[in-house]
């Protein structure tokens, strides 16, 4: 399922019938804090195991069926979930301030983590879910988070100004980035930028944009281009690397991949 500009997780088989995605952004006052919303409907009607791809963000998981829901953290390896599945519901991406502001909890507490949402959110979380499931489309479900999540900012836990700065220059599509000239940029050393990464999100910030070049490959597979455009406009090397790098940090060959990225797009209206 993606979440606006990251695809969080794929079916871990391939499936008889395409899901149900739809994207939108959060209201404008959640920017800081929300990357983006995903709704997802599994197309076979049953709850679906999925492949966790690597992702820098964390991420809510809210299933409205009753289904599996959780907190995932960042990740540089893929993870295939062998207990959690999801059958339709709605994704929320956080950024690193999202996670101070809305969790509570710095990003890297969750890093590699599945987490029960209930454990994190207590009581909201029943809540949130029941609200969600009795909103009548999906638009509405959107209007439900917007609400809901407003409502829970606590902005009394920021977070490090720089590492969020730097953290949403490496989510930019476009020419790639170095760590080196994005340090210099902000005035600071590589070492410092990458200490104050671990501090907060518990990732370099190599591995950040490494994982960030991956999800905007991942979305360009969505629209079935063409491999080797992909591979070039995504910054790599070449073919080789490519389907190295793709096989390394998703388990599957890049075909595999296109074959997994079952998704329908709707119209969030």
């Amino acid at each position: 399922m993606g979440v606006v500009t990251s695809v969080h997780s794929i079916p871990a088989q391939v499936q008889t019938a395409p899901c149900e995605s739809v994207s939108r952004p959060p209201h404008p006052r959640l920017s800081p804090f929300v990357l983006g919303y995903s709704g997802f409907r599994a197309g076979s009607g049953s709850a679906v195991r999925h492949r966790v791809l690597p992702v820098n963000l964390t991420a809510l998981i809210i299933d409205v069926t009753g289904a599996s829901r959780l907190v995932t953290g960042a990740r540089a390896d893929y993870e295939i979930h062998t207990s959690y599945r999801w059958r339709e519901g709605v994704a929320v991406g956080l950024t690193p301030a999202g996670s101070a502001a809305l969790l509570g909890a710095p990003a890297r507490w969750f890093l590699g983590e599945s987490v029960e949402l209930a454990d994190v959110l207590g009581a909201r979380e029943a809540e949130l879910a029941e609200r969600l499931a009795a909103a009548p489309d999906w638009a509405s479900r959107f209007t439900v988070l917007d609400e809901q999540l407003t409502a829970w900012l606590d902005t009394r836990n920021p977070v490090d100004d720089l590492v969020t700065r730097a953290w949403l220059r490496l989510q930019r599509p476009g020419p790639r980035t170095g760590v080196e000239a994005l340090a210099a940029r902000l005035g600071v050393s590589r070492r410092y930028l990458q200490v104050r990464f671990q501090r907060e999100i518990g990732l370099p910030p190599r591995s950040v944009a490494r994982i960030a070049r991956l999800q905007r490959t991942v979305g360009r597979l969505v629209a079935a281009e063409d491999l080797a455009r992909i591979a070039a406009e995504c910054g790599y090397a070449d073919q080789p690397h490519f389907t190295r790098e793709i096989r390394e940090m998703t388990g599957l060959s890049p075909t595999g991949l296109c074959a997994n990225l079952q998704y329908r797009e709707l119209d969030a209206r």
